[in-house]
């Protein structure tokens, strides 16, 4: 068996060892589950992991290359997946209590898209508490940490989707970015994760944060590994009414293209005098430059209603997902407690104990905003901002062919640095939130570290379906830096 360092080995290396009959998904899989085995009591970043599954799954994909029946580039390729994703017949918790026990009757369309392609999925990862927080503290069951340095944390919500993938216990992941938590946790984890599109990845069987800002993307080590699951899960979904009616991508056909003549566009807002880690600026700056000497053309860029991104996302998200958790309410999930004493007395004994502190505090926020007499002082309004800043984003890329930043303002920090201080956690996504607003595409790619050795990542965002061009960029920084990966 040919032993791999998963975090170097590319998927399309993985593949070609399967191919070429070095290796089988089997022994590949059997890597990970040892790795999670070995290492995961430390990291956290898996909340279950059904063994017998994954290698049955991995064993058909063996049986079908055998047979000259191979899917595709994910064929016994062993991913990971958030834990609120519907897997069939698989647990989904979401990180909460009040969905503990609950098993999935179905696969979500990411889910299913996946299946088909032959790859090996296993594992619940670990999240934020219904995909709310910014470091993987709010998952009910436990913590999760930064592979890269144990006493900080991952990032979040995705926070498990992203150490599991930089800690080489899978080759790539799924997560959600309703605000950021996919891109936030990617930069703080140094490794690859991209937000496609609002409707590009179907939402089917995502258990639902904030409907209209919700979405569906991939973690991988690398850029090229990062395409090749986006381009399998995404394509149209007649079960999701938010779903775009588009083929599925084929970005990796133009990924090693280049960026000579394209036009990368800096805001001055993405680059405050202060409120940005020092290091984080310069290596962001710095990567802006390595991609001009390579043939871009870096432009000045504004997005003057960044300010207020985060207050518009805290009032929509919350109001969305006030209405969206109401479902939760010991009747038709999880556990049911004070059932004896009443219908009102459940309700309240059943959401009071089992929903986490972050999510009270956006229910009532959201509950708050929407209620008689401040709907339209808030909500309406908000959605009149959030406009605004979707403007501000087409205006921006008529003079650019995508726009440059950093991804956190700051480096991973160290758990409780922020946990007593909800407003200071909330603005860790300050420079992701307007993104997941105005709908278009985003992504992090590691640019380097910092001088205590946490990564930093280079955000790039794109108009609405280019992903293709924003990967493309990423793949030349890639490629240009050649950094290190996670060696935990």
């Amino acid at each position: 068996m040919t032993k791999l360092n998963i975090q170097s080995t590319s998927i399309t290396e993985a593949q070609k060892l399967l191919n070429d009959g070095h290796i089988t998904s089997v022994e590949l899989t059997e890597q990970c589950l040892s790795k999670i085995e070995s290492h995961d009591g430390m990291l956290g970043a898996f909340l279950s992991v059904d063994r017998d599954d994954a290698l049955s799954q991995a064993r058909a994909s063996d049986e079908r290359r055998r047979n000259g029946k191979t899917r595709g580039p994910l064929d016994g390729i062993p991913l990971g997946l958030k834990d609120n994703f519907l897997h069939q017949n698989q647990p989904c918790s979401a990180g909460s209590k009040l969905l503990e026990g609950y098993i999935s009757p179905y696969d979500g369309g990411a889910v299913r898209h996946l299946r088909e392609a032959g790859a090996v999925l296993f594992g619940r990862m670990n999240c934020d508490e219904f995909a709310m927080g910014s470091s993987n503290e709010k998952s009910a069951y436990k913590p999760c940490a930064n592979p890269w340095n144990l006493k900080h944390v991952p990032g979040g919500s995705s926070g498990g989707s992203a150490a599991g993938v930089a800690a080489g216990m899978c080759f790539g992941s799924l997560g959600t970015d309703t605000g950021g938590s996919i891109r936030q946790p990617a930069s703080l984890c140094g490794v690859v994760g991209l937000k496609p599109t609002y409707g590009r990845v179907s939402r089917f069987g995502v258990v639902a944060f904030a409907s209209s800002l919700d979405q569906v993307g991939p973690f991988a080590n690398d850029v090229e590994s990062c395409a090749t699951i986006f381009d399998a899960i995404s394509g149209h979904d007649a079960r999701d009414s938010t779903s775009a009616k588009l083929e599925s991508a084929t970005t990796l056909a133009g990924l090693k293209s280049g960026v000579k003549g394209l036009k990368i566009g800096l805001p001055k807002e993405f680059f405050p005098e202060s409120g940005v880690d020092e290091e984080v600026a310069s290596i962001v700056k710095s990567a802006a430059k390595t991609l001009e000497d390579r043939g871009a053309e870096l432009v000045d860029v504004s997005l003057p209603h960044t300010d207020y991104a985060v207050a518009t996302y805290y009032v929509l998200a919350t109001a969305e997902a006030a209405s969206n958790l109401a479902r939760y309410d010991g009747v038709r999930y999880g556990p049911r407690l004070a059932e004896s004493e009443g219908l009102e007395p459940m309700y309240r004994k059943t959401r009071g104990t089992l929903f986490g502190d972050e999510v009270k505090r956006r229910i009532l926020l959201g509950n708050y905003v929407l209620s008689a007499g401040y709907a339209d002082q808030y909500y309406v309004q908000a959605q009149k901002v959030r406009r605004k800043i979707y403007d501000d984003f087409m205006k921006a890329f008529e003079e650019c062919d995508l726009i440059l930043g950093p991804t956190s303002p700051t480096p991973a920090f160290k758990f409780g640095e922020k946990s007593t201080n909800p407003l200071e956690m909330y603005l860790s996504d300050i420079f992701t939130i307007s993104t997941n607003l105005a709908g278009t595409c985003g992504l992090s790619v590691p640019g380097g570290l910092t001088k205590e050795g946490l990564p930093v990542g280079v955000q790039m965002l794109g108009k609405p379906f280019d992903e293709s061009t924003i990967l493309k960029a990423a793949y030349a920084l890639e490629q240009a830096l050649n950094l290190d990966t996670c060696s935990f």
